[in-house]
């Protein structure tokens, strides 16, 4: 019987170093709020997070709100309920979390915005993301090479578009692009035959493939019926997409009229299988896994009474505030490198490229 009641007792003692060390691992919730599952990326990006959460001992909530406003918004509100200590923010809109993140304050939760600036708030406390206006500067120094205007002799027409008016983003991408584009358009070297220019008239609300294909074959049919198109600015991969299948729908790439050339950003595998077949010219790679080994990071620190690491405190005013940020570095990918970069960075298999 006293062996019987030592074994229980040893037992129970076993249970309860147990439950105290399960207890011990868990430091917190984290909310995870993502925009959307269209793109590929944002898909992996949370799960991403998600997987490095758990590994450091965290308890990640990880939601996709569809592109729908109202539903980000009732799941960060959800979040907070919840108990999460900190908000990882993927904004839809980055105009319209004003009101709950005040609520996120009130509760004492601190919130990352991730990849897109959150604006008009001065709670926002911190933001993980890339270079933004380096972006644009790659995309228009790859058009510019792609164009090859040192053996030009006659102006090339291009076209430009641009990112989601409501993605604080897509001004920085479009910026910088048009810091290398816009003094050989002054010069004359580069003309933009349709007039459109400013992001006024070139967003692409919501970054829709969809509505890039169709103003493409709009201006082809307004524009270019007797002229050809030499080059589109194109900010994201998906537009590139939606933008090539316009072109080809009207000849190019076949026969005497080559694919014009076209940028992108994300690396997507549809567009890197369009880059290595060349149709798509190029696109600037992210390394989104980098991106969220930055941000968990910054919830480490902040879960722990530290200030996370930032490396700039001057670009990024959201309205209310300079938030203080982590930038990291993009890189232009072309088929002269894309192999060497993205299969070398693990990012993905050779096999996933060429099949």
């Amino acid at each position: 019987m006293k062996k019987f009641t030592t074994l229980i007792a040893s037992i129970a003692l076993g249970a309860s170093l147990l439950s105290t060390a399960a207890f011990a691992q868990d430091k917190g919730t984290v909310g995870i709020s993502m925009p959307t599952k269209t793109s590929t990326r944002w898909i992996s990006d949370g799960e991403t997070m998600e997987k490095l959460f758990k590994e450091a001992g965290y308890t990640p909530d990880l939601q996709f709100a569809d592109d729908d406003i109202p539903n980000q918004l009732a799941q960060i509100e959800n979040m907070v309920t919840k108990g999460a200590k900190v908000l990882i923010i993927g904004a839809i809109d980055g105009t319209t979390l004003s009101d709950i993140l005040q609520k996120s304050a009130d509760a004492g939760v601190k919130v990352i915005a991730y990849d897109r600036l959150i604006r008009d708030s001065a709670n926002v406390d911190y933001y993980a993301t890339f270079d933004n206006f380096q972006v644009g500067v790659l995309q228009a120094t790859s058009l510019v090479k792609g164009l090859n205007l040192d053996a030009a002799t006659e102006p090339k027409n291009v076209e430009l578009f641009g990112g989601s008016p409501d993605d604080n983003n897509a001004f920085f991408f479009y910026d910088g692009a048009m810091s290398v584009l816009q003094p050989l358009i002054d010069s004359g070297k580069i003309v933009v035959k349709s007039g459109q220019m400013g992001m006024d008239q070139v967003g692409t609300l919501r970054w829709d493939g969809a509505v890039a294909q169709a103003r493409m074959e709009n201006l082809l049919s307004s524009t270019y019926t007797d002229a050809k198109v030499d080059g589109v600015l194109s900010p994201y991969d998906g537009l590139s997409i939606g933008i090539i299948s316009a072109l080809k729908g009207v000849g190019y790439g076949s026969g005497d009229m080559p694919m014009p050339i076209v940028t992108g950003q994300d690396a997507e595998l549809p567009s890197v299988k369009s880059i290595l077949a060349g149709e798509q010219n190029s696109t600037v790679f992210k390394d989104t896994r980098e991106l969220a080994k930055v941000t968990v990071g910054m919830v480490e620190a902040i879960i722990g009474g530290k200030e996370p690491e930032i490396n700039d405190t001057k670009t990024y005013n959201n309205g209310v505030k300079v938030v203080p940020s982590f930038l990291l570095k993009p890189v232009a990918v072309d088929k002269s490198n894309a192999k060497e970069i993205l299969v070398g960075a693990g990012y993905y298999t050779e096999a996933q490229i060429d099949n």
